[in-house]
This record gives C-alpha cells, structure tokens and sequence, in this order.
C-alpha cells in the first residue's frame, strides 16, 4: 500500500509535523517498517468538512458500501481502518475510491446517514441533496445512474445483501459475525443485529474518501520512548511519544485508543527515565560535594 489515493485528513490542520521535523534536524531515525504508513478513516466530504464515519452508520443494519462496479467490496461493520485497508485493496482492481454507502429512507430515519441527523426531515435531506452531498433516486437504478456505478450490479448486490439480511448470516463478507460488529451494529435488530433489508424507496448514497487520523511511521524509539539515531543509539536527551514516536502496532489497527494509549505508556517511560537519570546525577554531585 505505499501508493494509495489518500488525499484528506480527519487530524487537527496544525499538526505539521514540527517536533518530527527538529528530531530529524539533530539526526533521529525514521521507523518505515509499517504495514500502512497512517491509521485510517472513510470520510465523506462537505464544503470544508471531512467526516468520519467511524460508528453511527457504517455498522447499522440496512447500509452496504459498493465500488464503481456497484458491488460491495468489505464487511462495512468493521473497524474504519479495517473499512478503509478494504477500500483500498479493492481498488487496486476496480475504482474503489470514492465508495459509496447506500441505503433507504428508514434507514436515515433510524441512524442517520453521516451528516445527517437520525430522523432527518425533508428539508434537511433536499439541503443535502441540493449541494452535492447526498444522492436520492426512486430505483437502484436511476441511483446507480446518478453516482456512475454499473446499475446491474448495483440492483443485484443489493438483491444477495437482502437475502442474508433474511438469513441473518451474511456468506459474503460476515456482517455482524464477530461481537465487534454487533457491539457497533443495533441490537434490536434480529437475527443480526448488522443486517437489514434495502427495500423501501426512496433510496440514498453519500461517497466516502480515505482520510487519515494519524501516522503509524514515525521517529524509532527505544522502550524508554529514547529516540534512535540512525546507529541504533540513543541520542541524549531526546525523547518521542504520541504519534511522532513510530506506532508499536506497525500499521495494523487492534482497537480504540490505538495511538493514545502508547502515548500513555511511553510519556510515563520517557518521565521515569529523566527522573531515574536525575536522580544518579543528584547523587553524583553529592559524592563530589563530600568529597
């Protein structure tokens, strides 16, 4: 995945990488042994907003995510970075950035549709509508035709996703197979708490982008969050944590809280380690005052 079309981000605009760029100054080495390079959001685009759909709707049942070929292409109940690893696979083959989330109208009224609020109303619809943001259609078809996916496959995607809505078991991707994705999905929906048929018109699409919440590459550290110089040593006095210092999980996305907790852990290191040599100078100087 090194060339992938990644052209937004979810991260604070001022974040530019100032404390990366004087580590770099004074010769730290840069960890690049990473699966992906940064952790990973779908987001959809509006104005000057770059949304991530993280859990209110990806999860719930009644949405699917379908490629230019209209065919889905991941278990949409995944985690974001998960979401995104599939978007990006998926086009490597066939156009998969944008996506596009798909659904109809009980569903908008049950969970929303990223910025629109659960139970949103005609006039909040045709705002979105109106600009850009949302696509509406009486058929698949004529949604299909709207967002440029092929109609055929859009109808019957959404045909086989019913059927496992049916069933409860989706043969597919596993929707709703792990306890994941049913903590994430509605748990008053049986027998799957992810899966819901896709029948009442009208019907919806949002396009969603890859967009990073933060890097995985970053500065090589030791286990006392130490940064590395290109020798492997230790360059005195400088230390890295947060997403400066490179992720412990090397692109690969395990839970929430996947880049604070490190942050955590290896502040903690980096102040014990200062307060450990602090203390042997300390006693150094008393030796040297006695002496």
């Amino acid at each position: 995945m090194k060339d992938v079309p990644v052209a937004h981000s979810n991260a604070f605009a001022g974040a530019n990488g100032d404390g990366f760029q004087a580590a770099r100054a004074v010769g730290a080495a840069v960890d690049e042994k990473h699966t992906n390079p940064a952790f990973y959001f779908p987001s959809s685009l509006h104005e000057d907003t770059v949304y991530p759909h993280i859990l209110l709707d990806r999860a719930k049942p009644g949405l699917i995510a379908v490629n230019k070929d209209g065919r889905r292409f991941v278990n949409e109940s995944d985690s974001y970075h998960d979401f995104v690893e599939g978007m990006l696979r998926a086009n490597a083959a066939t156009p998969s950035v944008p996506a596009w989330l798909i659904c109809d109208r009980s569903f908008i009224r049950d969970y929303g549709l990223g910025l629109l609020h659960p139970g949103a109303g005609a006039r909040e619809i045709e705002r979105y509508i109106a600009d850009g943001y949302l696509h509406r259609a009486d058929t698949l078809a004529a949604l299909a035709q709207h967002i440029d996916v092929d109609g055929a496959n859009l109808e019957a995607t959404v045909a086989q996703h019913n059927r496992y809505a049916a069933t409860g078991i989706d043969e597919a991707f596993g929707k709703g197979g792990t306890e994941y994705n049913q903590f994430n999905g509605d748990p008053a929906n049986t027998p799957n708490p992810c899966l819901r048929p896709i029948v009442a018109p009208p019907f919806f699409a949002v396009a969603v982008y890859p967009s990073t919440m933060g890097t995985c590459v970053g500065l090589s550290t030791d286990g006392d969050a130490r940064v590395l110089d290109g020798n492997g040593a230790a360059i005195e006095g400088l230390y890295a944590c947060g997403n400066d210092m490179a992720s412990l999980f090397r692109g690969v996305y395990v839970g929430p809280g996947i880049t604070l907790g490190p942050a955590l852990v290896f502040a903690y290191r980096a102040v014990m380690h200062l307060g450990s040599n602090a203390a042997v100078d300390a006693g150094d100087a008393r030796k040297r005052i006695s002496a």
